[in-house]
């Protein structure tokens, strides 16, 4: 619960929305238990006697005469009769008796010449009046309930945008590694289904949960004011009904979280059947990724089932205490009415014994309490769902990154000496070590090639020099310079990359190029495409030109044309360290010879690593490294690879 709580105080800095709801919850309340009194007592005491407000304080006032003549009567003939020690409790007693209805006849007294003035004369006239009370009071009461629901709605949402806010600014900063191997279905998950929950309970917490209990409290505020001692054993049962319904909370909190995870694995199955829906269609794998998804919505729908079971239980649950708690009263306060009595079991309920349209209206508060508490059970399971779904969200916002700048980090200058890799390992697990011992320098200006066969640890290798991974041991510099000790935003903003899968922005291609450099005029941005041969296609095949929007990934685009847009970008970016990974793999010959003569010129006064299958682009490199199984295993230029290794010659 207490990362439910860390989310509410979000919601503190929003302090005039957070006055405003209390105010209007606190107005509901006066307002819901202010009809309750308005209806029932005046219609049980004053209309169905057909009497007036006047009538039935000149009434009460009669009575009250009366009986303060009996016991004053009554109190000096006790102290004539009986002896001073005895006569001292049952005087007292008298003593209450007379100082309670002094009080009430000084209200009545005061109130009656305003009765006169301001209610109806005729019976009919006061139940009119007592409606219009009615009515008004309902109006007024409406407009504060949707006030406090827009403003309440209005907390929740700010909040949960802060809190988005500061999941995604978290979350963009993980190691690329957690993405590779989590996926983005969980993450999809927890800023869709667990931030909506979420909400959902906050707007819960400055709705229903301030308002319903300002509603209960005005009436049991009432009630006690009509008999407190007869509302305490009402309430007797409330300790037990709160253990049972703490059970049922941890119950169902639980059942919540398994639910939530089955929906991220929901989530990445329709994500990886999706985006492979080539594959799943060209194999006729249809029933196949059917009967998968079928298992993991099954489970989805019991865990669904099992949470209801859970809230099918709160509603009889708080039915059932509310009416023992009910009958309780009813049985006390019925027995206490007809007896005419003010006690029971020897101890005093009453200071004066009660009336009919008192013990009405003490039922009726009691039956005004009842419908705050059915709603607060209605939202009880949403409640623990937003607990629940805070402690999924902030696991993400506490988790720690693997890849984070050190304390002080150090700002690193342009590069312009050297790239070093000093007996660098490598292992997502310590049983399948992917790097072993890589050891090797580039100079500045070189232009290294990576060749090998696939997962021989290429690509595994151009990734820790960005920083998307960290060496298990060993060090890589930088002009002399530890990479692990500088800031990760000077790295990074001194290389270019371009990867076998170019990822593009569901945007123009304009702003695609400009990712590589937001602060490029137009015309440089255009000269970076001609560099990379993507213009022509651009002004001719494309109908818009640079501002066409090219979809979701660059879906509108074919791959040789989304990669040559990757390499406008890396262009624009003009980094003095350029990686290319697979870069030209989606190219056709013609096209990547001409991007090649490019590169010739573009890698001049810049360190240049490529890693690639086609061996065409050894023209390009001063130096080629051949790798296997995790480690190297030659290194030179290709015309002394050539002649000393056969391997090599022969692959060429």
């Amino acid at each position: 619960m207490s990362n439910f709580f860390r989310a509410v105080s979000k919601t503190f800095k929003y302090r005039l929305h957070i006055f405003c709801t209390i105010i209007c919850a606190l107005m509901i309340g006066l307002l819901w238990g202010g009809n309750i009194g308005a209806v029932t007592y005046p219609i049980t005491e004053i209309c169905l006697k057909k009497g007036t407000f006047t009538t039935w304080l000149e009434e009460r006032i009669d009575q009250n005469n009366q009986k303060l003549t009996e016991l004053s009567s009554s109190h000096d003939k006790r102290k004539l009769t009986e002896s001073s020690e005895l006569s001292q409790p049952i005087s007292a007693e008298i003593d209450r008796e007379i100082k309670n209805i002094n009080q009430r006849q000084t209200l009545y007294i005061w109130a009656l010449p305003l009765a006169k003035k301001y209610t109806p004369k005729t019976p009919f006239g006061t139940v009119l009046f007592l409606i219009a009370i009615v009515l008004v009071g309902t109006i007024v009461k409406i407009f504060f309930i949707v006030s406090h629901g827009i403003i309440s709605s209005r907390i929740a949402q700010y909040s949960a945008m802060e809190i988005r806010k500061e999941l995604f600014g978290k979350m963009i900063e993980y190691d690329v590694a957690y993405f590779n191997q989590s996926g983005i279905a969980d993450t999809m998950s927890r800023f869709t289904n667990d931030l909506n929950i979420l909400t959902s309970g906050l707007n819960v917490i400055y709705g229903k949960i301030l308002r319903e209990p300002f509603k209960m409290f005005v009436c049991l505020f009432l009630a006690a004011y009509l008999c407190w001692q007869l509302l305490v054993v009402t309430v007797l049962l409330v300790p037990l009904a709160f253990l049972a319904i703490r059970w049922l909370a941890r119950s169902i909190k639980r059942v919540v979280q398994r639910s939530m995870e089955e929906i991220a694995l929901l989530y990445g199955r329709l994500e990886e059947t999706f985006r492979s829906i080539r594959v799943v269609q060209a194999f006729v794998r249809e029933p196949l990724e059917m009967e998968k998804f079928n298992r993991t919505n099954q489970v989805c729908c019991e865990k669904a089932i099992k949470i209801a079971k859970y809230e099918s239980l709160v509603n009889p649950m708080t039915e059932l205490f509310g009416i023992l708690m009910i009958s309780m009263g009813i049985i006390v306060g019925t027995y206490l009415l007809m007896s005419e009595r003010t006690a029971i079991f020897g101890i005093r309920m009453l200071a004066l014994p009660i009336d009919t349209g008192s013990l009405i209206l003490f039922f009726a508060l009691l039956a005004g309490v009842a419908d705050p508490a059915r709603k607060l059970s209605d939202i009880f399971t949403q409640f623990q769902s937003a607990a629940a779904a805070a402690d999924r969200i902030y696991i993400m916002i506490d988790r720690i990154p693997k890849i984070k700048d050190v304390n002080n980090p150090i700002t690193m200058p342009t590069h312009n000496q050297s790239i070093k890799f000093n007996k660098v390992n490598f292992a997502y697990e310590p049983e399948h070590p992917i790097l072993k011992d890589i050891s090797f320098e580039i100079k500045f200006g070189e232009c290294i090639v990576i060749i090998g066969a696939s997962g021989c640890g290429k690509s595994t290798l151009l990734n820790l020099i960005p920083r998307f991974a960290d060496p298990s041991s060993g060090t890589i510099l930088i002009d002399g310079q530890e990479i692990d000790k500088v800031r990760r935003r000077d790295l990074r903003g001194q290389i270019g990359i371009v990867t076998q899968e170019s990822m593009l922005f569901n945007d123009t291609v304009l702003n695609n190029i400009y990712y590589g450099h937001s602060g490029a005029t137009r015309e440089e941005a255009i000269e970076a495409a001609k560099k990379a041969n993507a213009h022509d296609f651009i002004i001719n095949d494309l109908e818009n030109g640079y501002e066409t929007i090219i979809g979701v990934s660059g879906s509108q685009l074919s791959g040789g044309q989304r990669q040559r847009i990757a390499i406008a970008r890396a262009i624009l970016r003009n980094p003095p360290i350029v990686l290319l990974d697979e870069a030209t793999s989606q190219i056709d010959i013609q096209s990547e010879r001409m991007i090649h003569d490019t590169l010739k010129t573009f890698r001049q006064g810049r360190t240049a690593i490529i890693v690639t299958h086609r061996l065409s682009a050894v023209d390009l490199a001063d130096r080629v490294i051949i790798m296997s199984d995790g480690q190297i295993t030659a290194s030179g230029t290709h015309e002394s690879l050539l002649q000393t290794n056969p391997d090599y010659a022969k692959l060429y």
